[in-house]
């Protein structure tokens, strides 16, 4: 077993898990002092799970009662009946704080309590049968329904030592709950020391609890309180055994390593307070102990113009911070001002970013550690990485971009980015293919990492395309809207007769088709793009008569038809390879294939949004008989729904793969989740769409990873809106896509954006970000701007 300090950092730098036994000897063998090597090895694993971003959590601290039933040797928060107006705050009081934090735009409520004073005092128990409830903790669960319901704040609940069944009464009540272990020694609760007559901070029943919450799918933080007595040995002991709950059931969203303040009117207000070295020496073991992916704690006001060594030794989040309430544990250390933190933070190399009251690896997976109501509330406030929104921008709505977020990619200069953002775009310029951890770390990009990424790809951009913004006059015939595939995300299809808000089922045959195609020409269109649901009673033969019809009523016009859905689908319902199908296509008329039905390139996601549709490979195999049958075709990424970064990052390395195998794919097209409308959103199982930030960043990462072997990059007006689309295009996106005409599938979505573009609109988007405009055929020809429209004024457009 490797038992030297140089020996087991390495094993710990390298991901490795350390045992109990080796964690035990590396404590021991630096406890002297937090050594340079201890500490640049928790600082490299915290990079490694976090980058340079730092959370903390906006939120109002509701303090319910002062009685607890514990009498800590350290504690000024608990007090007696004698001494408190009255034992518990009311409803409408905790209300009144709850608004306050709204309305400061905090999205967390901390209830803070003492450990069920109705065990202690009979004021107490008076109280809650006045109040119409036997429990402190009853009455919590109905204070944290109240503040939910009517000020959207989520619920953290620090209710003590509680049961499987407590856990549960409160578990549809709150986004996630907590309580300190404080100390594995038992020798703490001895006569004389902190944790002396209390019988609820026994190490045994602080652990049981923590078991009880995982067993009850309860997301928990906890941690340790240093400087009470323990030995750097017993805080060791504590993180191992915090670390032992959490192997077991998963529920530890954050360990605090929280450092002991003496109190005035205390038995422990003379005591000596831990150092800084040894707050960083224990903040350090946390992260070895927990590895890289841990999310460890430690709050800023205790540590005032200490933060640098904090985060050097392994904090990557402070904690709540409230702008309107104080610490009612700490009362004699203020909250740092927000703008203040994200300065420091700044100046120490982090990057500060709100979370929710649910980590953002736990609010990633809100399905597991949360409920109904609560669920849909914490994945309409997250991004794809788990962090809260940072603005109110939805894709496909009629939403202007948010200054602050625009202002990063329009700016000209900006602080230099994190050393591992620059790496990463520095190897990816050096024609490195980046793999899928470094391609995810770009889609978390922020501030001036974000701003650099934007830059590196609007650079390549003009590299490799120049300067235009390119487009094509096309139609869009969505032929039918039935569907036998039930996608989780889709807004557009209907069952048979079915009847909605968006409009009844429907369906278009091939004269009809046709009619519109011809029109669009007349219209001065060059392409359409037919696309539908798989109708029950649709075969092979159907998408071959639509392409006929149009070809014979429009022989020059381009047909961009069949996602690979439709094309699998027609293959299997004749008895056909894929090849023999689409070389049927191709005779029939077909030009190039839209890169639909790819959603997200992960059958991981895939199982939840779309379990019956074609699968990854699949979608591949289609894509690669078209390219064979010399039928070129768009990639497109549907995203902002249940993916991830990583998800992300994977489908472009499918596409990427594909692409340098057969060159076939004429351009990529990012597709904001359009979420209004869609029943995976109103069954609260998916996220309110990407954020503004997400949806640029998918063109400029996009650009990055493709290179030169996809030199164009669409930005859909559709989805962005014109504004948005305009900041793609500054952020390595070249082209706007196509004038629509009768597009209904955003609008079926919820979408305002659908419907129809003309030239000018598309020259207004190109001149807003400084471009000018080129029109172009599917396949990127550019064609003169006076080349004639129909002679004859177009007829208005058929009623779609």
């Amino acid at each position: 077993m490797d038992t030297t300090p140089t020996e087991l950092l390495a094993l710990a730098r390298s991901g490795a898990r350390l045992s109990d036994a080796q964690l035990r000897a590396l404590a021991t063998a630096s406890t002297a002092a937090p050594t340079p090597a201890l500490l640049d090895c928790a600082r490299a694993l915290t990079l490694a799970g976090h980058g340079h971003l730092v959370g903390h959590s906006r939120k109002v601290f509701i303090p319910v009662t002062r009685l607890c039933r514990n009498v800590c040797g350290y504690c000024s928060f608990a007090s007696s009946p004698q001494a408190l107006p009255q034992a518990f705050l009311s409803v409408d009081e905790v209300l009144q704080i709850a608004h306050a934090g709204a309305a400061a735009g905090c999205r967390e409520a901390l209830f803070t309590l003492g450990e069920k004073p109705e065990l202690r005092y009979r004021a107490a128990r008076e109280a809650l049968h006045a109040l119409g409830h036997e429990t402190t903790v009853d009455y919590v669960a109905a204070l944290a329904e109240r503040v939910f319901s009517e000020t959207g704040l989520l619920p953290h609940i620090n209710a003590g030592n509680l049961t499987v069944a407590e856990f549960a009464h409160l578990r549809p009540h709150a986004a996630s709950m907590g309580i300190m272990l404080e100390s594995a020694a038992s020798r703490l609760s001895e006569r004389g020391q902190a944790h002396w007559n209390c019988p609820d901070k026994e190490p045994a029943a602080r652990l049981a609890t923590l078991a009880a919450a995982g067993q009850a799918g309860v997301a928990m933080t906890s941690g340790i309180l240093i400087g009470i007595g323990e030995t750097p040995a017993e805080r060791v002991e504590a993180l191992l055994a915090l670390r032992a709950i959490h192997e077991r059931h998963g529920n530890l969203q954050e360990v605090i390593v929280q450092n002991f303040r003496a109190k005035a009117r205390t038995p422990m207000a003379h005591a000596s307070e831990p150092t800084l070295a040894e707050h960083a020496w224990t903040i350090a073991m946390a992260r070895l102990v927990f590895g890289a992916s841990m999310s460890i704690q430690a709050p800023p006001n205790l540590r005032a113009g200490e933060l640098q060594t904090l985060i050097d030794a392994g904090v990557n989040d402070w904690g709540g911070i409230s702008p309107v309430t104080i610490d009612h544990v700490n009362p004699e250390a203020a909250w740092p001002e927000l703008e203040q933190l994200a300065n420091e933070t700044r100046a120490c190399g982090g990057e500060l970013v709100e979370r929710l009251a649910l980590a953002p690896a736990f609010a990633r997976e809100a399905g597991r550690w949360t409920e109904g109501e609560m669920r849909k509330a914490v994945l309409r406030s997250c991004d794809a990485a788990g962090w809260a929104r940072e603005d109110s921008w939805l894709a496909g709505a009629d939403m202007k971009p948010a200054p602050a977020q625009a202002q990063w990619v329009l700016s000209a200069t900006h602080p230099a980015p994190s050393a591992g953002i620059a790496d990463i775009l520095a190897r990816a310029a050096g024609g490195e293919v980046l793999d899928e951890h470094a391609i995810a770390a770009l889609f978390t990009a922020r501030a001036a990492d974000f701003a650099a990424v934007v830059h590196a790809a609007d650079r390549l951009r003009v590299r490799l395309v120049g300067d235009s913004v390119s487009y094509v006059r096309n139609c869009n015939i969505n032929y039918t809207n039935i569907c036998t595939h039930r996608c989780g995300f889709c807004a557009f299809a209907k069952s048979h007769a079915a009847s909605t808000l968006r409009g009844p089922a429907y369906v278009l045959d091939a004269d009809a088709v046709a009619e519109r195609a011809h029109e669009a020409w007349q219209r001065g269109a060059r392409e359409v793009c037919m696309q539908g649901g798989i109708h029950p009673h649709y075969d092979g033969n159907t998408y071959l008569g639509l392409t006929r019809a149009v070809k014979a009523i429009a022989p020059d016009m381009h047909i961009h038809a069949f996602s690979p859905l439709e094309v699998l689908h027609g293959a299997r319902t004749l008895g056909l390879s894929i090849d023999d199908y689409v070389l049927r296509l191709r005779e029939a008329g077909l030009g190039t294939l839209p890169g639909t039905a790819a959603e997200i390139l992960d059958d991981e996601v895939r199982a939840l949004i779309c379990a019956d549709k074609l699968n990854t490979q699949e979608w591949l195999e289609v894509m690669r008989a078209a390219h064979r049958a010399g039928i070129r075709s768009t990639a497109t990424i549907m995203f902002g729904h249940v993916d991830t970064p990583l998800h992300w990052a994977r489908h472009l390395l499918h596409v990427r793969a594909l692409q340098a195998e057969t060159g076939g794919f004429t351009e990529f097209v990012p597709l904001p989740f359009v979420h209004m409308e869609s029943p995976l959103w109103h069954k609260g199982l998916a996220r309110s769409g990407p954020t503004l930030r997400e949806s640029i960043l998918m063109h400029a990462v996009a650009r990055i990873v493709f290179g030169e072997l996809i030199p164009n990059i669409q930005t859909s007006w559709v989805k962005m809106g014109r504004e948005g689309a305009a900041l793609c295009l500054r952020a390595g996106a070249n082209d706007l896509g196509g004038t629509l005409m009768y597009e209904s599938i955003t609008r079926a979505a919820g979408g305002s954006h659908g419907g129809l573009m003309d030239d000018d609109d598309m020259r207004a988007i190109a001149a807003s970000a400084g471009r000018p405009l080129r029109r172009r055929t599917t396949t990127y020809a550019y064609l003169s701007d006076d080349q004639p429209r129909a002679a004859n004024p177009a007829p208005a457009l058929l009623a779609s």
